[in-house]
């Protein structure tokens, strides 16, 4: 079974395509250089559209009195 929709894989190779072009921004106006922040701005907007795309994952963050620190 596909993990990614064949219009997420469409929605990251248009995004990739800006990215070399130097044309892909972020939210926040700035130019985007990172490859992978580019696949991450392609899936969300797949995800925006609807396609079939996994989602995010929860960063948990550690609690230091869990881990013992103080």
């Amino acid at each position: 079974m596909a993990k990614y929709d064949k219009q997420a894989q469409l929605a990251v190779e248009e995004t990739m395509h800006k990215l070399k072009k130097g044309k892909l921004k972020t939210g926040g106006g700035k130019k985007v250089t990172d490859k992978k922040q580019a696949i991450a701005i392609g899936l969300s907007e797949a995800r925006k559209e609807g396609a079939k795309v996994p989602p995010l994952k929860k960063n948990k963050k550690s609690n230091s009195k869990k881990n013992g620190f103080l």
